[in-house]
C-alpha cells in the first residue's frame, strides 16, 4: 500500500516537470540568489571580525587601565611601608 503511493506520487512529479528551458530558468535564478546570499554572507562575517576587533581593544584598554591602577596602589603601598620601616628604625635610634 505505501509502496503504491510512492510510486504514484513520483510518477505525477515526472509528469508535472518543468520544460528544459524553464528549469534552466530556474537554476540560473537559483544560483543568482545563492550568490546574493554568499555576498551576505561575506559582509556579515566582515562585520563581525570587525565587532571582534574592536572587543578586543576595548578590553585590551581596559587591561591596561586596570593594570595601571594596581601597580599604583602597589607602589603606594610600598611607599607606606618603607616609610613605616624609616620611622620604626629612627625610633629605635633614638632610643
Amino acid at each position: 500500500m505505501k509502496r503504491d503511493v510512492l510510486v504514484t506520487s513520483l510518477v505525477k512529479q515526472k509528469a508535472a516537470q518543468k520544460p528544459a528551458v524553464d528549469r534552466s530558468k530556474d537554476a540560473i535564478w537559483r544560483l543568482e540568489h545563492l550568490e546574493s546570499q554568499m555576498a551576505t554572507l561575506s559582509e556579515l562575517v566582515r562585520e563581525h571580525a570587525e565587532d571582534v576587533d574592536r572587543l578586543v581593544r576595548i578590553v585590551a584598554e581596559d587591561r591596561d587601565v586596570i593594570r595601571r591602577q594596581l601597580l599604583r596602589k602597589h607602589q603606594a603601598q610600598v611607599r607606606v611601608r618603607k616609610h613605616l620601616r624609616n620611622s620604626n628604625s629612627k625610633v629605635g635610634l633614638d632610643s
